[in-house]
């Protein structure tokens, strides 16, 4: 009987280790302010071809993060078939500043095309 409880105890080790306290994963949503889940959640968006996620996409143009900014007009661009003259890695701002606008007057015609009829 105390070698049972020995390899019960190994396995329950073993799984503790190995699996049993991993973290949960919070669910992907584009709108999350941590880049390890906004980017796997743009990544989705533009899988699943979730264009009210360019929304969000077009505001992440202008992070700090230039990982951030990447996949945002990656994903931008890949729903759209547009970028709009925009480079994500263009350090000072204002020389993405043009873009942007552009960006935000298409998001904005978009959402106007699709906004229901009143």
């Amino acid at each position: 009987m105390p070698r049972r409880i020995s390899f019960l105890l190994a396995g329950l080790g073993l799984l503790v280790i190995f699996g049993g306290c991993a973290h949960p994963r919070a669910p992907l949503v584009v709108t999350d302010p941590d880049p390890t889940v906004k980017i796997p959640a743009i990544k989705k968006a533009v899988q699943d071809h979730d264009l009210p996620a360019a929304r969000q996409m077009v505001k992440d143009l202008e992070s700090d993060d230039p990982a951030v900014r990447f996949y945002a007009v990656e994903g931008l661009r890949k729903l759209t078939g547009e970028d709009f003259g925009y480079v994500w890695y263009d350090e000072d701002e204002t020389d993405r500043y043009e873009a942007v606008k552009k960006w935000q007057a298409w998001l904005k015609d978009e959402e106007a095309k699709h906004a229901p009829a009143k």
